[in-house]
């Protein structure tokens, strides 16, 4: 068979649109499979401008969606005006040996059409910390490296924020700031002055608070702080890979992107000891076609990169592709986000703030840096935001009438939201694995056995001690705690944000990639979205994903312009 292209990248999203990016400028002949249908930028938003009063029900989910969407309608961000985003569960039917919310939406651009865009750089301690507290392999590579494709990534797709001088949160590249409000200042300055061991600054998110040259080239401007950022964004004023890298990818005329197309697996020749392409199926015809490429990049999602591997069978791999040591789908890992807290905040009725900002007042971690907690094992962050009661609130006296109308005209009380981001440790028992059972693709059903654990709970119990202290000290009352896990039936996967089954590692025995996110067994594969993970950090992954990626491709053209793979 002969080469079709230089590189085929395994979906759209986030990692694939900048693998495409990358590749497509340096010349190669790039091909992008998606397993969705086409999303273009600004004409395939249908509800971005629609106001509430202009749906059916009013962007409220119905009983039918629910019926629909079992899975993806618990999503902080699905509704009527989202909902074509987000995938209906008989599309990919999966198996949950325990609970596990699998949040996907399958089209051009992906989640990078859905995500909370909150971007932090994960610091020198995330990369020595799993080897540090002895709670999985070391990382084979330091913050040092990772460092200038960070600010490749960050200068190109625009980050909004300070920058502070936060070791455990290094400074991005940005362009402008969104504003803290005055109870959010208030709460800063109470925390800067009781502890001084903590900081808390805007989040750096990937909305352009300010615009350059780099984003201006793009056809992108600045955020409008709508609030409507998850319906796509017609300003192009958050990062998505519709608006920015496979654009900017298809202009070399290198780019080739093929739509509504699986991936089943990727095609091992044993005489070359490499991969020859990968096996597509159309969605819609059920028609099966082999592609061949000289590179692969798998961006499919965490799990569905880990699926396409696990059913990447041969001869010398019958258990997957690269997957001699047997780890191939264990030590998949996501974030802990079960405790919340809520609070008023009396006084500052004088006072209010402007359009719907698209982050939070962020706090590094503080525990299990440079100091050892005792009762629990990882890292969590904070995040918090003040705001006033809207027209939704109960108000003490009259339900109905001119009186009750006339105070919801007004804003009600400061209230206070404070949430975790807690680090989930990499543990073997949480994995994925292949079912006999088949989906309507004739594809195997993809079985999550993931859970929390007790650290987690630990954890959860250490933030809301600090939380309440940090909120007492501030003046803050009526303080509730809340485990959303125990109380919204929060599962693992909710949070967007599960990681691992591919890990990076310097050694095969106990990893499948190397610190090219290039697999160990199989030199011309490369794994760059969340499944090659180690651990999770208490940062948000997304960044780290787009740094490892574009550093990812420009080694793999390196070894492909000398003739290695």
């Amino acid at each position: 068979m002969n080469m079709d292209y230089d590189v085929i990248v395994v979906g759209s999203g986030i990692t694939g649109g900048w693998a495409a990016k990358e590749f497509a400028e340096k010349g190669l002949k790039t091909l992008v499979l998606e397993r969705g249908r086409m999303v273009k930028h600004i004409q395939d938003y249908p509800t971005a401008n629609l106001d509430p009063w202009q749906f059916e029900h009013y962007g409220a989910k119905t009983q039918q969606d629910i019926k629909e969407y079992p899975i993806t309608s618990v999503h902080y961000a699905f509704g009527e005006p989202t909902k074509h985003f987000y995938l209906k569960s008989e599309e990919q039917e999966y198996i949950q040996e325990k609970p596990f919310k699998w949040i996907r939406g399958y089209q051009v651009g992906g989640k990078s059409l859905l995500w909370a865009r909150q971007t932090q750089r994960w610091s020198t301690y995330d990369f020595e910390a799993p080897q540090k507290y002895n709670y999985s392999i070391d990382w084979p590579i330091r913050y040092a490296e990772l460092a200038p494709w960070y600010s490749k990534v960050e200068k190109f797709i625009g980050i909004s924020g300070t920058r502070d001088g936060i070791d455990a949160m290094p400074d991005s590249e940005v362009v402008g700031a969104f504003e803290m409000n005055k109870v959010e200042k208030a709460i800063v300055s109470s925390i800067h002055e009781n502890f001084p061991d903590r900081h808390a600054v805007i989040g750096r998110c990937a909305n352009l608070a300010d615009v350059k040259e780099e984003q201006l080239a793009q056809g992108r401007t600045k955020c409008m702080a709508r609030g409507k950022c998850e319906r796509g964004c017609p300003f192009g004023g958050y990062f998505s890979s519709n608006s920015s890298t496979l654009p900017h990818a298809e202009k070399t005329g290198n780019l080739t992107l093929k739509t509504d197309v699986i991936v089943e697996s990727i095609i091992y020749d044993e005489a070359t000891g490499k991969a020859s392409g990968v096996q597509i199926i159309d969605a819609h015809t059920g028609a099966k076609e082999i592609i061949n490429a000289r590179i692969i990049f798998l961006n499919a999602s965490t799990l569905n990169s880990n699926l396409i591997l696990l059913n990447s069978k041969s001869k010398r791999f019958p258990n997957g592709l690269g997957n001699d040591n047997g780890l191939l789908g264990r030590y998949i890992i996501f974030h802990n986000y079960r405790g919340r807290i809520t609070a008023d905040y009396p006084g500052y009725e004088d006072s209010y703030y402007y359009g719907k900002r698209p982050t939070q007042v962020f706090m590094p971690a503080f525990k299990n840096i440079k100091t050892t907690a005792e009762n629990f094992k990882g890292s969590y962050l904070i995040a918090f935001s003040a705001s006033r009661e809207g027209w939704g609130r109960s108000v003490n006296g009259a339900q109905v009438g001119p009186e009750f109308k006339d105070k919801l005209t007004e804003p009600g009380k400061w209230k206070i939201h404070m949430m975790m981001q807690g680090e989930v440790l990499p543990i073997y028992e949480n994995h994925v694995r292949l079912s006999e059972e088949l989906d309507k693709y004739g594809l195997p059903k993809l079985i999550t056995s993931v859970s929390y654990t007790q650290n987690d709970v630990d954890m959860m119990n250490d933030f809301f001690e600090e939380g309440e202290q940090m909120l007492l000290k501030c003046g803050a009352t009526n303080i509730v705690k809340t485990d959303h896990h125990i109380a919204f039936d929060r599962q693992p996967g909710l949070e967007v944000h599960e990681m691992g089954g591919v890990r990076m590692g310097n050694d095969p025995k106990d990893s499948l990639l190397n610190k090219y996110n290039q697999m160990h067994l199989c030199p011309n594969v490369f794994v760059t979205d969340g499944a090659a993970m180690i651990s999770t950090s208490n940062q948000n992954p997304s960044l780290t994903f787009m740094a490892f990626t574009a550093r990812a491709a420009d080694y793999a053209y390196q070894q492909f312009k000398e003739g290695k793979i």
